[in-house]
């Protein structure tokens, strides 16, 4: 078996052990119903012969009325069971395919930020949602399905033995030549339709993004560029899609044809043997009924290989998915941090986001416990990157990254994440109530703690102003929030999680004066018995700065006492002061 063939199989028995074997008792039920369907199909055809022979024979009527009522009656148990099999089977897919969407979702949420940020949020979308979709008839019944329509193959071919040898044997070679032909028309399908499958995610990741940023593309007149990005995504796709919908209509033009041929075999039998005197009339519709009996499982296969077409590209592109391993990981033996205020220390550390353009360059500093860097730099000068590494959102490429006196890469993230905490002048809201937005889901934060936070930083009015004050649902993305709303709910995530370390990156760069002057006694609240790093353009936020750090192209350019620096003529953060830090690091 070739490697390829070997390690598909390999994901759909994982795939089935996992999602499946906790509901073995539905799967049972299912086999059950489905095993019932087949003695129910394969008892109607003697019915049927019966029924014939009897009524060219002259038989009695009473009999003949009995036969037809057992006929009608396994015809309807046999749609009451398929009635039931199908619901079951839909409850098992739903199951099964939801635990794989929330398994995938918390697969992504643990891989790094530079994989997020190379896959859109639409692709990732399309494919824990697509992608699934496509394995829902493949939790639910395809294995069985198929299992089950072998045997009433089998069971037909065996029955059109007992009529003639010769029946049985030219059906049986058709039976094995038609599956076959399907086996080897899924082998070329399955590519195609991998194909259509990337296709449709880089189309649905374009339109998430845009959807996204609808506001700023209409008001920067960008809309005929988005319009023709959409031309062109689509003109791309439609040649994939196209060969991927031949290549499935070529399985069922096949099965048309496959099922002529049946026919055609089938009349031409039964001529034969019924012109020889070898069968009775009820025997030769006997023959057509079983071949077109047998039609019917060989299309189930046909279809159900298409389904299994289509799960196998969905299988394929959600085994790559989790094969993306984070490479930010825990410690074997993992550290733990200390508490209280937290030492800042960087030992020649180097990073770049694509390993050819370096951001910082031998990086190195200390920050006492308890004390506030402030993190100046023009645009890309690495201050974002810096705060971005203390978090292990990325690892640099050389150097060492202490907090403690503890190696990051020696701590837990999560520890590490909830020693460290960071606010950004980009605040994500959830469309949650205000209670959950402020604690991340933490049901342990008691009410109490978040009131009186909330009223430490001025938000009691506006908190007392909510229909249903901490279970008021918010808006997607903070919708009905001012920016200095959204900003003050920021620190007050901070100040529940209660980290040894704060970074404040542009916290304050949105706000009006009114809400800048809450915001300024918070932090003070805020940064007491904590150690700060503020990265700034603005005066106004480095003015309690105990240190002062000059970035330049990745590389520190002047560092030390803010004090000493702005007293020093000719040092960078002096002339910063003279000449206006806003518009010097703008």
């Amino acid at each position: 078996m070739p490697d390829s063939q070997r390690t598909a199989t390999l994901t759909y028995t994982q795939l089935l052990r996992t999602y499946l074997g906790p509901q073995w008792r539905r799967m049972s039920l299912i086999t059950l119903l489905l095993l019932s369907i087949l003695v129910f199909q394969l008892v109607n055809p003697y019915i049927l012969r019966y029924f014939i022979d009897t009524t060219l024979g002259g038989g009695d009527q009473s009999t003949l009325l009995l036969a037809g009522l057992l006929f009608v009656g396994l015809a309807l148990l046999n749609q009451g069971a398929t009635i039931l099999e199908t619901y079951v089977s839909e409850n098992v897919a739903w199951t099964a395919t939801n635990r794989l969407r929330a398994d995938l979702v918390a697969h992504c949420l643990r891989l790094d930020l530079a994989f997020h940020k190379s896959h859109t949020s639409g692709e990732l979308i399309e494919r824990i949602d697509g992608d699934v979709d496509a394995l829902s008839t493949f939790f639910s019944r395809s294995f069985v399905l198929v299992a089950s329509n072998i045997l009433l193959i089998l069971g037909l071919i065996l029955i059109l033995f007992q009529q003639h040898w010769l029946v049985g044997l030219v059906m049986g070679v058709f039976a094995i030549l038609a599956t076959y032909i399907l086996l080897r028309i899924r082998n070329f399908a399955i590519r195609s339709e991998t194909a259509d499958r990337q296709k449709s995610a880089e189309f649905y990741g374009f339109m998430g993004e845009q959807l996204a940023g609808t506001s700023d593309i209409r008001a920067n007149g960008a809309t005929s560029y988005v319009l023709w990005r959409f031309y062109t995504l689509l003109r791309s796709w439609y040649p994939v899609n196209r060969r991927a919908a031949l290549m499935g209509f070529s399985t069922f033009v096949t099965t048309i044809a496959i099922f002529g041929v049946g026919n055609a075999l089938a009349f031409a039998l039964g001529a034969y043997l019924w012109s020889q005197k070898l069968i009775s009339p009820g025997a030769v519709y006997f023959i057509f009924y079983c071949t077109n009996l047998l039609n019917q499982p060989i299309d189930q296969i046909r279809r159900e290989l298409q389904n299994l077409q289509k799960a196998g590209a969905g299988i394929e592109r959600i085994r790559l998915l989790l094969h993306t391993q984070p490479t930010i990981t825990d410690a074997p033996a993992p550290l733990s941090l200390p508490s209280g205020p937290l030492a800042v220390s960087f030992a020649r550390v180097s990073f770049s986001y694509n390993e050819q353009d370096m951001v910082l360059h031998d990086l190195s500093f200390d920050l006492a416990p308890g004390k506030v860097l402030g993190l100046l730099g023009r645009t890309g000068s690495g201050k974002t990157t810096t705060a971005r590494l203390l978090l292990r959102l990325y690892e640099a490429q050389s150097g060492e990254i202490r907090l403690g006196d503890v190696p990051i890469h020696a701590t837990r993230l999560a520890d590490l994440r909830q020693g460290v905490g960071m606010v950004t002048q980009d605040v994500q809201l959830f469309h949650a109530s205000v209670r959950d937005n402020l604690t991340f889901f933490n049901t342990s934060i008691p009410d109490s703690r978040i009131l009186k936070t909330l009223e430490s930083l001025g938000l009691g009015p506006w908190l007392r102003s909510l229909p249903e004050g901490l279970d008021t649902e918010l808006g997607s993305d903070g919708e009905g929030l001012s920016a200095g709303e959204a900003q003050l709910l920021a620190f007050t995530r901070i100040f529940l999680a209660d980290p040894g370390l704060v970074i404040l990156d542009e916290a304050s760069s949105r706000l009006d004066p009114a809400t800048e002057q809450l915001i300024e006694q918070a932090t003070s609240k805020l940064l007491a018995g904590r150690t700060a790093i503020i990265i700034a353009h603005r005066l106004g936020t480095i003015q309690r700065a105990d240190n002062i750090m000059v970035l330049e192209n990745g590389c520190i350019l002047e560092q030390g006492a803010r004090v000493d620096l702005a007293n020093d003529p000719d040092s960078r953060f002096s002339y910063l002061l003279k000449t206006g830090l806003e518009e010097v690091l703008a």
